[in-house]
Protein backbone atom coordinates (compact mmCIF):
# COMPACT_ATOMS: atom_id res chain seq x y z
CA UNK A 1 0.00 0.00 0.00
CA UNK A 2 1.32 3.44 -0.93
CA UNK A 3 1.50 5.95 1.91
CA UNK A 4 1.31 9.43 0.33
CA UNK A 5 2.02 11.25 3.60
CA UNK A 6 4.33 9.88 6.26
CA UNK A 7 2.73 9.62 9.66
CA UNK A 8 5.21 12.11 11.10
CA UNK A 9 4.05 14.66 8.47
CA UNK A 10 0.34 14.10 9.04
CA UNK A 11 -0.15 17.02 11.42
CA UNK A 12 1.89 19.35 9.23
CA UNK A 13 -0.25 18.33 6.28
CA UNK A 14 -3.47 18.75 8.23
CA UNK A 15 -2.63 22.18 9.65
CA UNK A 16 -1.14 23.55 6.43
CA UNK A 17 -4.29 22.45 4.57
CA UNK A 18 -6.48 24.20 7.12
CA UNK A 19 -4.27 27.29 6.93
CA UNK A 20 -4.70 27.36 3.14
CA UNK A 21 -8.46 27.56 3.57
CA UNK A 22 -8.28 30.20 6.32
CA UNK A 23 -5.69 32.34 4.52
CA UNK A 24 -7.65 32.13 1.26
CA UNK A 25 -10.83 33.25 2.99
CA UNK A 26 -8.96 36.02 4.78
CA UNK A 27 -7.42 37.20 1.52
CA UNK A 28 -10.82 37.32 -0.22
CA UNK A 29 -12.47 39.13 2.68
CA UNK A 30 -9.66 41.67 3.05
CA UNK A 31 -9.54 42.23 -0.71
CA UNK A 32 -13.23 43.11 -0.81
CA UNK A 33 -12.89 45.25 2.31
CA UNK A 34 -9.93 47.12 0.78
CA UNK A 35 -12.10 47.97 -2.23
CA UNK A 36 -14.88 49.36 -0.03
CA UNK A 37 -12.59 51.09 2.49
CA UNK A 38 -9.57 52.79 0.91
CA UNK A 39 -7.21 52.44 3.90
CA UNK A 40 -3.76 51.18 2.85
CA UNK A 41 -3.41 48.96 5.92
CA UNK A 42 -6.25 46.78 4.74
CA UNK A 43 -4.58 46.24 1.36
CA UNK A 44 -1.31 45.34 3.12
CA UNK A 45 -3.15 42.84 5.34
CA UNK A 46 -4.81 41.45 2.22
CA UNK A 47 -1.50 40.68 0.55
CA UNK A 48 -0.02 39.41 3.83
CA UNK A 49 -2.85 36.87 3.94
CA UNK A 50 -2.02 35.85 0.39
CA UNK A 51 1.64 35.42 1.37
CA UNK A 52 0.56 33.12 4.23
CA UNK A 53 -1.50 31.18 1.68
CA UNK A 54 1.49 30.74 -0.64
CA UNK A 55 3.76 29.66 2.22
CA UNK A 56 1.12 27.16 3.37
CA UNK A 57 0.91 25.69 -0.13
CA UNK A 58 4.70 25.34 -0.23
CA UNK A 59 4.67 23.64 3.18
CA UNK A 60 1.86 21.29 2.13
CA UNK A 61 3.63 20.44 -1.13
CA UNK A 62 6.80 19.52 0.76
CA UNK A 63 5.06 17.59 3.55
CA UNK A 64 2.85 15.63 1.14
CA UNK A 65 5.74 14.96 -1.27
CA UNK A 66 3.94 16.48 -4.25
CA UNK A 67 5.59 16.01 -7.62
CA UNK A 68 4.64 16.20 -11.26
CA UNK A 69 1.07 17.21 -11.96
CA UNK A 70 0.36 17.68 -8.24
CA UNK A 71 2.81 20.57 -8.21
CA UNK A 72 1.08 22.01 -11.27
CA UNK A 73 -2.26 21.64 -9.52
CA UNK A 74 -0.86 23.45 -6.47
CA UNK A 75 0.42 26.24 -8.69
CA UNK A 76 -2.98 26.50 -10.40
CA UNK A 77 -4.63 26.69 -6.97
CA UNK A 78 -2.35 29.54 -5.86
CA UNK A 79 -3.00 31.45 -9.09
CA UNK A 80 -6.75 30.81 -8.80
CA UNK A 81 -6.83 32.00 -5.21
CA UNK A 82 -5.15 35.24 -6.33
CA UNK A 83 -7.47 36.05 -9.23
CA UNK A 84 -10.82 34.75 -7.90
CA UNK A 85 -11.54 37.66 -5.51
CA UNK A 86 -10.54 40.14 -8.22
CA UNK A 87 -12.95 38.51 -10.66
CA UNK A 88 -15.75 38.35 -8.10
CA UNK A 89 -15.24 42.04 -7.29
CA UNK A 90 -15.46 43.00 -10.97
CA UNK A 91 -18.56 40.86 -11.37
CA UNK A 92 -20.20 42.58 -8.40
CA UNK A 93 -19.31 46.03 -9.74
CA UNK A 94 -20.74 45.20 -13.19
CA UNK A 95 -23.96 43.67 -11.85
CA UNK A 96 -24.60 46.22 -9.08
CA UNK A 97 -23.20 49.58 -10.26
CA UNK A 98 -25.71 51.55 -8.18
CA UNK A 99 -24.15 50.35 -4.91
CA UNK A 100 -20.61 51.48 -5.77
CA UNK A 101 -19.69 55.08 -5.03
CA UNK A 102 -17.73 57.03 -7.69
CA UNK A 103 -14.40 57.00 -5.76
CA UNK A 104 -14.56 53.18 -5.44
CA UNK A 105 -15.29 52.63 -9.14
CA UNK A 106 -11.75 53.62 -10.18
Amino acid sequence: MIEPVALKDFFITFFSSALIIMAGASYALLFAWSKVNAKPGIKIACYASYLVLVLSVVLLSQAANFSGYWLLLSLAMVIGYFFAPIGVWHLCVKTHPETITPKENK
